[in-house]
């Protein structure tokens, strides 16, 4: 009696060339949606830290003015809460060095300032996360091509023999559309689980980059109208 080789690269090399393109096609797929996981992972890490960081300088009572020179000095920090801060005090100063006389001028271009700058920070936690629903949307479809494909193959191997129908007949064909629906899945379903996780994660920074957003113009209005000195209260 034969027997079978369970290895992955058995079904492989055993699998019909259209096959043997679809489980390429997903191999890479899941090499990129994995490394794209660990990737969005580090950066989102990061960003937790860097917000907490900067959350607790900024509520020290440091002063505006020194933060902000601090800030200059260190360009590669200036991203989340920092670059939202950045953007917003170097508007104020500009335009309190021009138009002082004239608050409500002030407070509309620091406002804009700022929704630009969260508008960029919006973009980069974002960047590529659609690529990452695209693998766990596509994915399945991708594999269940190559098992529509083997379930062909198995029935022409079966039709085309003169002999009676039996298992080893067709499964080498039932294998290869078996191996490329699971690893269909096996991309898809790590794909989608991260996204939703990634997606939450980053909807909860944005969350904080907004109440900061509304948090530092309610302090900059009230220096405009002299109720707060140059320190956070």
């Amino acid at each position: 009696m034969s027997t079978i080789d369970p290895s992955l690269w058995s079904y492989f090399s055993a699998a019909s060339g259209i096959v043997k393109c679809v489980m390429f096609i997903l191999l890479v797929a899941s090499i990129l949606s994995w490394s794209m996981i660990f990737q969005y992972g580090f950066i989102l890490r990061r960003s937790r830290k860097r917000l907490a960081q900067f959350e607790n300088k900024f509520w020290s009572g440091i002063e505006l003015s020194k933060l902000y020179t601090e800030l200059n000095r260190e360009q590669e920090q200036q991203n989340g809460l920092a670059s939202i801060f950045h953007a917003g005090f170097r508007e104020f100063v500009r335009l309190d060095q021009h138009v002082s006389d004239v608050p409500a001028v002030i407070m509309e271009g620091v406002q804009r300032a700022m929704r630009i700058a969260y508008s960029e920070q919006h973009q980069l936690l974002e960047k590529h996360l659609d690529f990452l629903a695209t693998l766990g949307s596509t994915s399945p479809y991708i594999g269940l091509f190559g098992t529509v494909w083997g379930i062909m193959t198995a029935f022409h191997a079966l039709s085309a023999s003169q002999q009676t129908a039996t298992i080893a007949m067709v499964a080498p064909g039932i294998a290869e559309a078996l191996v490329a629906t699971a690893m269909g899945l096996f991309v898809a379903i790590p794909a989608v689980i991260f996204y939703n996780r990634y997606a939450h994660q980053i909807q909860h920074l944005l969350h904080h980059y907004h109440r900061f957003q509304e948090e530092f113009s309610t302090i900059l209005y009230r220096q405009i109208h002299g109720n707060a000195g140059n320190y956070v209260s």
